[in-house]
């Protein structure tokens, strides 16, 4: 061991335009790195405005305040004796880049623009920034005054460029620059780059942070050095959760993991490597002859020194990336990640849109219901920090809970917090059942909420008796021979009673409770059901937030028997048992509503046509011929092509409900959100009749594999 240098990425919880709160979180992951003795930090991608910002970045107000925060920055002695990356929106001869400022002792040594920039799925960054499109090119930019009545400067290089230090040699990767198949850190590395850091937004998705760790891992396997990855942590004020974990890798290996979920607001990450390990597995003879071959970066110089410059040790705590030791890298279970992953985002929204607590209709089914356990699951984890002694969580507890600021309470015990803050209600009809009513109360006794109880008979008979008085006609369920125009209407009256009932709830119970303020209605509708449009429109489905939005139905069971083990909550099993009904017709002798029935697909069917719709990009005719062979074995051609046709004639009817669906926690990639997310039309012509001529022209002549045809039937008989 030779020249050791102590390197700091951190997680930092940012919020879009909190510019005071952001230059605080910005300013404390500093000061920590550099209490653990690193000498280069760096921080999420556009950390001082928040990432979050969206249409906020074409204001020429948020680049100035920006700038502002940065004066403050420098001007404090926090980037004395480190090397900083920090991210903030620049404009460059009237153009807005995405950057990252790299200083140094009040000074700025460059300013790098984004390259590659994030424009599918949740990002739209070509919308606000445009992208630096000179590689291994820089040039002057001039610093607004406030910049240079602290540093000094008037100019500093803008552009693709490194830091060279008086030990090693800087470069810069932002977030999609990772994910590119030419990534820049493949030629700053031939040029004798040594460390990366990337600065990212990278928001949580189930089972996504493998895929994040493998392409960290695989940056500087090949190629050698070390990487520094940071991320955003938290709720940025839209339906994203960044999800953190920061991370440090060296030569192929992780060495460093920060936590993926968190409610701490700043997390530093720290390793101590040893340049040296990089330029022992660089030196192949392959390697090079690239690197001797490799175009040159400009190298802005600095008289600084990573490591201390003499022969050093560290102490055995320390000791990471070093010879063959093992870390072990942690990555959660998609159960985990849903009990973990909402719930932090829940406790950003609710305590900074400063309401009291939440609200859920609970139905005694397992969508409302693992809805409620995720806020229990949050109600854990603010417990676990308190414990911890967490100063903001206690005190967002506190304001939250009605506590005043100075006085002793502690929410140490998640049933005791949860009764303050949540608030479920079973909202039964005359089609409702003991049994939903009986598990929705026991699963609030279990989780602590605060729980009422009531049957909305009196409210849906005064709406229906308003429509007879009107019109004259008295509509009736099918089940008392209404047409299927009544049943339906009838049904849609309980659910849509339920969304005004559940939002008086929500802001009177606080009141009822002798506390001020009003709760957030949580919604949960999952994403299968959003998919297929199983949902009435403005229902109890319409909420403020939605935590399982983008969750399926398949996760959501796992999650629940999950849960059950991990809080000891022996109710969830019922819920497990329980057919899914959505309880709105009455049951007869030889009738009970079951959704799957209802929906005419499984939720286990309506994942694999999510995938295919969205992630696999596929219309009906590609989702036929891919189905035959994924289900050909147990389904006729004939059986799937009608499969095919019924998904996608209820997806296109029902596309108009995505228009208003409650803002929901992205966790899925097939999620059917239409804002931003999954752009597509909402008037369909919802018969297809090209497409679905051409699926059952296919059909009819593929031979039937599924062992059930008459082909199969004539095989058994010889």
């Amino acid at each position: 061991m030779g020249h050791l240098i102590t390197l700091a990425t951190c997680s930092l919880n940012q919020w879009a335009l909190d510019f005071q709160g952001n230059l605080e979180r910005i300013i404390a992951s500093i000061a920590i790195a550099k209490q653990r003795g690193a000498t280069l930090r760096v921080g999420p991608e556009l950390e001082i405005p928040g990432y979050g910002c969206l249409d906020h970045f074409l204001e020429g107000d948020t680049v100035l305040h920006s700038w502002e925060v940065l004066a403050k920055i420098l001007a404090s002695e926090v980037t004395m004796d480190i090397v900083c990356d920090i991210g903030m929106p620049v404009m460059h001869k009237n153009v807005i880049y995405n950057c990252r400022i790299i200083v140094h002792n009040k000074q700025i040594l460059l300013i790098r623009p984004k390259m590659w920039l994030a424009n599918d799925g949740n990002y739209r960054e070509l919308r606000f920034f445009t992208p630096w499109s000179k590689q291994q090119q820089w040039e002057d930019h001039f610093l607004p005054r406030i910049i240079q009545a602290v540093t000094m400067q008037t100019k500093v290089p803008f552009g693709d460029a490194v830091v060279s230090t008086i030990d090693t040699c800087i470069g810069v990767e932002l977030c999609e620059e990772l994910f590119t198949p030419a990534s820049p850190h493949i030629l700053m590395g031939l040029d004798g780059v040594e460390i990366f850091t990337n600065s990212s937004g990278s928001h949580h998705e189930l089972r996504k942070l493998r895929t994040r760790m493998e392409l960290i891992k695989e940056a500087t396997l090949k190629l050698g050095g070390i990487y520094l990855y940071a991320n955003q942590q938290g709720c940025d004020g839209d339906r994203l959760y960044y999800d953190g974990c920061a991370m440090i890798a060296a030569n192929g290996r992780i060495i460093a993991q920060g936590s993926q979920f968190s409610l701490n607001d700043v997390e530093v990450v720290t390793a101590t490597i040893d340049i040296e390990d990089v330029r022992s597995h660089r030196a192949k003879s392959s390697r090079s002859m690239q690197a001797a071959a490799a175009a040159r970066y400009h190298r802005i110089e600095v008289p600084f020194a990573l490591s201390g410059g003499k022969f050093e040790t560290v102490k055995d705590e320390d000791m990471v990336g070093f010879g063959n030791q093992v870390f072990d890298v942690r990555l959660h279970t998609p159960e985990e990640e849903i009990a973990l992953g909402p719930a932090c985002w829940l406790w950003d929204y609710l305590r900074r849109s400063r309401t009291q607590g939440f609200f859920i209709p609970l139905s005694g089914g397992i969508d409302s219901c693992a809805t409620a356990v995720i806020v229990y699951s949050m109600c854990r984890q603010v417990a676990e920090a308190a414990a911890r002694a967490d100063k903001q969580v206690i005190a967002d507890a506190r304001r939250i809970t009605g506590e005043p600021e100075d006085s002793s309470y502690i929410p140490s015990d998640p049933r005791e917090f949860a009764h303050r803050i949540f608030h479920t209600c079973y909202m039964g009809t005359e089609n409702s059942s003991v049994e939903t009513r009986r598990r929705a109360k026991q699963l609030a006794d279990a989780i602590g909420s605060y729980h009422t109880d009531l049957n909305m008979d009196t409210v849906v008979t005064a709406v229906r008796n308003l429509f007879a008085f009107v019109t004259g006609a008295k509509p009736q369920f099918r089940a008392h021979g209404g047409s299927a125009a009544e049943n339906l209407a009838l049904q849609n009256i309980q659910a849509r009673l339920r969304m005004v009932l559940a939002y008086m709830f929500a802001q009177l119970l606080p009141w009822v409770r002798g506390k001020v303020g009003g709760l957030l209605v949580l919604g949960s509708a999952n994403v299968d059901e959003s998919l297929r449009g199983y949902l009435t429109k403005y229902d109890c489905s319409s909420a403020d937030i939605n935590p399982i939005g983008s969750i399926s139905k398949t996760d959501l069971k796992r999650f629940i028997a999950y849960a059950r083990d991990a809080f000891d909550l022996p109710i969830l099993s019922s819920f497990l048992e329980a057919v899914p009904t959505a309880e709105l017709e009455p049951i007869t002798e030889t009738y009970v509503q079951a959704d799957e029935a209802d929906m005419g697909v499984t939720y286990d069917e309506l994942s694999v046509f999510g995938r295919l719709r969205k992630v696999d990009k596929c219309g009906p005719y590609s989702t036929f011929t891919k189905l035959v062979h994924e289900w050909g074995s147990f389904l006729s051609p004939l059986e799937i092509a009608e499969k095919v046709k019924h998904f996608f004639f209820e997806y296109a009817r029902n596309r108009h409900k995505m228009t208003t669906l409650t803002p929901a926690y992205h966790a899925e990639s097939y999620s059917p959100d239409d804002n931003r997310f999954d752009m597509r039309p909402f008037l369909y012509p919802s018969h297809f009749p090209w497409q679905f001529k051409k699926i059952d022209d296919i059909a009819a002549v593929l031979p039937d594999r599924s062992h059930k045809g008459p082909s199969a039937d004539k095989a058994k008989k010889e």
